[in-house]
């Protein structure tokens, strides 16, 4: 099982998107998604996502928040742990990522972006103010095919 970090980096009533279009082999291919990625052995969640942000924005987190934990588990995929952070305080200029483009996107505009449909579940839950929860996502290929919140399975669209 892999597990990963993946932060909303926040600018007023934006978020810092990326925008996934540059890997080869990408299961998030043009995809929008936060800043993060892979934990390494002997890394620490907190560790890793102030990295990841720094390699692929330029930007060092100030006051990383971790907010949540979300399990994947998909008929196609590895299973995935990830550590789900917001962070509104940073310094430093973006620097162009080699995953994609970065852009500032109104969390207004963000439902109208390509998400994955288990993302537009936890970005609302952040929009609430949420910390400390627990999600599962089972996907069956790139559909969402179940979610359960802190135990209580969630009615999905389909």
């Amino acid at each position: 099982m892999k597990e990963t970090t993946l932060c909303y980096i926040e600018r007023g009533s934006e978020y810092l998107m990326l925008h996934r279009t540059k890997k080869k082999n990408d299961a998030n291919h043009d995809k929008w998604l936060g800043i993060g990625g892979h934990i390494e052995p002997g890394e620490t969640p907190m560790a890793c996502v102030l990295r990841e942000a720094k390699e692929e924005t330029g930007l060092d987190l100030l006051d990383c928040r971790c907010r949540g934990i979300v399990h994947f588990r998909s008929d196609r995929w590895e299973d995935e742990e990830m550590h789900l952070f917001t962070a509104a305080r940073f310094t430093g200029d973006i620097i162009p990522c080699d995953e994609g483009d970065l852009e500032w996107i109104d969390r207004d505009r963000l439902l109208s972006l390509t998400l994955w449909e288990g993302d537009r579940i936890f970005l609302k839950l952040l929009a609430d103010g949420a910390e400390g929860f627990d999600l599962t996502l089972r996907y069956a290929g790139e559909r969402l095919a179940g979610a359960v919140l802190n135990g209580n399975k969630l009615e999905i669209g389909g």
